[in-house]
């Protein structure tokens, strides 16, 4: 399976129109969360993206909450949040949002570690994880050089070890990756990024 990952979109067209012309070339697409600004701007995102006509996987960032991705959502596409699925025989499972909370105030859709981990207990197995925030540790460093990643994601990938782990949110560190275990981790940015399972 030809896989096209990206995150953190934030309404850029020209990105947008780099995404949708690859993906005629994909089995799948992934979009980790972070597709507008400020919740602001989803229903422009989606029109962005509209010429994406493969199944579409995505989970929401800390711009969007939950919902409102899935009320703005593409056909073919599903939305995950502490949920999974699976596509041709392959395991997904996905969980948005900013983990830790953030200091971005009362727009961001933030989960503590503690909810993140009741809601990453429910996933026994993922041949792909999709999280909007990076694995404490891996992909995660700001500009000043800190790790900002969340511990509850770590602890699932050690405990799954799914074959990826997609992810964004630290545009500082878009285009890194590392391993947990067996699991090769992936902060994506909004680039045009290929993978194949």
């Amino acid at each position: 399976m030809k896989i096209l990952a990206f995150s953190d979109l934030h309404l850029a067209a020209n990105r947008a129109r780099d995404l949708v012309s690859a993906s005629a070339e994909a089995d799948l697409v992934i979009g980790a969360g972070d597709f507008c600004n400020h919740r602001m701007g989803l229903d422009e995102a989606m029109e962005l993206l509209g010429g994406i006509k493969r199944p579409f996987v995505a989970v929401p960032g800390n711009a969007e909450s939950a919902d409102e991705l899935r009320d703005a959502a593409l056909d073919g596409m599903t939305v995950l949040h502490g949920e999974g699925t699976a596509i041709d025989g392959i395991a997904i499972f996905g969980i948005g949002y900013a983990i830790p909370v953030t200091p971005f105030g009362s727009w961001s859709c933030d989960l503590s570690e503690d909810a993140a981990e009741a809601m990453l207990d429910t996933c026994d197995s993922a041949d792909i994880l999709i999280t909007h925030s990076p694995p404490k540790g891996i992909a995660d460093k700001t500009s000043a050089g800190l790790s900002v990643g969340s511990t509850a994601v770590h602890s699932a990938v050690e405990r799954v070890q799914p074959k990826l782990v997609f992810c964004g949110h630290i545009h500082d560190s878009w285009g890194k990756s590392g391993k947990i275990g067996e699991t090769t981790v992936h902060n994506l940015g909004p680039k045009v990024n290929w993978f194949e399972v």
